[in-house]
């Protein structure tokens, strides 16, 4: 099956072209390299070069433009990988493991960048809730079925927790393949916010989310 890589991007000039630089094996086997952009103003598509497949403007928004990316691309499976994360060295092996299996969609464990023992702690605890639940996040670097991503009408245009949207419908199709090989997320935000004060944050935003809280509002209060 040939893979089609979608990145999400507004305003990463700063680190796109290492993320991209990363994924060049990947695409001289065959892979597919989408990126999606949001309106960038910052010099994002020249730092980005000749290092993609395809470039795409789409409306503002990770749903939006992921949805576009996915409309544009030509694999059968669609992996969406956010700009900060850099997949594992045998990430192709896995994907063809998945691609093998009777699984409908998937998605990576996760490990954050930063050494603190702490992030191992709460990356740990990030893949155990999401082979519990069965939902996983965007920093996870989902993978569906191309067929079944157009049968569930791909991302639901929220300004938040589309991830966990999607992974909630993929999970009436199918339990998701569980990768245990670990794609790497930049711990930034959680060194500039405070790991703590993030972690609370976004389980107060999870809880809300669950209960109903409109995403336009949780929206607001993550940027906050």
């Amino acid at each position: 099956m040939r893979i089609s890589i979608i990145i999400p991007v507004l305003n990463e000039a700063g680190g796109i072209g290492a993320t991209l630089a990363a994924l060049q094996p990947l695409r001289g086997v065959g892979c597919e390299l989408i990126l999606a952009d949001g309106g960038s103003d910052d010099g994002t598509r020249e730092a980005a070069g000749h290092l993609c497949d395809l470039w795409i403007e789409a409306p503002q928004g990770r749903a939006n433009q992921m949805n576009a990316g996915a409309a544009a691309a030509s694999g059968e499976l669609l992996l969406f990988l956010h700009a900060d994360t850099r997949l594992p060295v045998d990430a192709l092996a896995w994907l063809e493991r998945f691609a093998a299996s009777d699984r409908l969609w998937g998605r990576f464990d996760v490990r954050l960048s930063g050494n603190r023992p702490l992030f191992r702690v709460i990356a740990w605890f990030m893949n155990q809730r999401s082979r519990l639940t069965g939902v996983a996040t965007g920093d996870q670097a989902i993978v569906v079925r191309r067929t079944v991503f157009e049968r569930v009408g791909g991302y639901e245009s929220i300004p938040l927790m589309e991830d966990v949207a999607l992974s909630k419908t993929l999970r009436r199709h199918s339990r998701p393949y569980c990768i245990w090989a670990s794609v790497i997320t930049d711990s930034r935000r959680w060194e500039v916010n405070g790991a703590w004060r993030t972690i609370v944050l976004m389980w107060r935003l999870r809880w809300a989310y669950w209960r109903g809280t409109d995403p336009e509002t949780l929206a607001r209060r993550y940027r906050g």
